[in-house]
């Protein structure tokens, strides 16, 4: 856990959405149960998938009841297909019942996310071009998602405002131009920071180049365009591809000389993995 996320902050994560779900208390449960039946429950893959998340999924049964027996059958990046049995919980049926719905959230979510990574990352093997995430995270879960976005095979991008400058076009209105917010940054950031700069055309382009940029952002360009970035850049900044990025058309933007495709519906768009999570005698 700890490669994701601090297992205190995970604890408190975990526990935020606990408290969110069970309020006072699971009125319908403790109206059947008395407490002290016992049960296995499976967790069973309805779709083809990537796994991630699975100690997420454990600490959110232990943290109800850290009596209840797990064990995971598959695990961080490895593919599951449908009908797969992923892991199991034994123990409080009470206790797995309570967990059962904040786990399956986490679980679902991260898996859905390198589900997805996944299929982008299959799409451009072979062309050197490495898939990238984004920003655009669910709030307080960045950390998580953007774990998952690696066990699918993608990269991060930067993990928040604080480890990378990303000029936008916000900023270069507020700077005046390019040039002077390249040079406002290269004033005020230590020299091994690598500098980004978003750009929407090839004159852009070519003032992100006389500027400096370690990095340029080919912003909702076209095919066309962004051929001719790379052709105008040749080798001098890296290139990333931004913006209506598909699963039907991120080959041919790869195709296009670019060195990352970044994509922000990899963490805010991806559905949930179809999970299950049953009690033995009812499968």
């Amino acid at each position: 856990m700890t490669a994701m996320i601090s297992d205190i902050r995970l604890r408190e994560h975990i526990r935020l959405a606990l408290d969110e779900d069970l309020g006072s208390g699971d009125i319908t449960t403790s109206a059947i149960l008395t407490g002290t039946e016992t049960g296995v429950a499976h967790a069973i893959s309805k779709g083809d998938i990537i796994v991630a998340g699975m100690s997420v999924f454990r600490e959110v049964f232990h943290t109800i009841d850290p009596s209840l027996a797990f064990e995971a059958y598959s695990y961080d990046g490895e593919r599951a297909v449908k009908g797969n049995l992923l892991a199991s919980v034994s123990g409080s049926m009470k206790s797995i019942l309570l967990a059962e719905r904040v786990a399956l959230n986490f679980f679902q979510r991260m898996c859905g996310i390198a589900t997805v990574t996944h299929r982008y990352v299959e799409e451009v093997k072979d062309t050197g071009v490495r898939i990238l995430d984004t920003r655009k995270t669910t709030p307080n879960l960045r950390n998580l998602e953007k774990y998952a976005v690696k066990t699918g095979g993608g990269c991060n991008h930067r993990f928040g405002l604080y480890d990378g400058v990303m000029i936008k076009d916000n900023h270069i209105t507020a700077a005046g131009s390019i040039a002077s917010a390249v040079r406002k940054v290269t004033g005020n950031v230590p020299p091994t920071v690598k500098i980004e700069v978003e750009v929407k055309n090839l004159q852009e382009v070519e003032e992100a180049l006389a500027s400096g940029a370690d990095i340029i952002m080919l912003d909702n360009m076209g095919i066309g365009d962004m051929k001719k970035a790379v052709s105008l850049i040749n080798g001098r900044a890296l290139v990333e591809a931004s913006g209506n990025v598909s699963l039907s058309n991120v080959r041919e933007i790869a195709e296009t000389g670019v060195d990352f495709i970044s994509i922000g519906s990899l963490t805010h768009s991806a559905p949930a993995a179809d999970i299950s999570l049953v009690f033995k005698n009812q499968e």
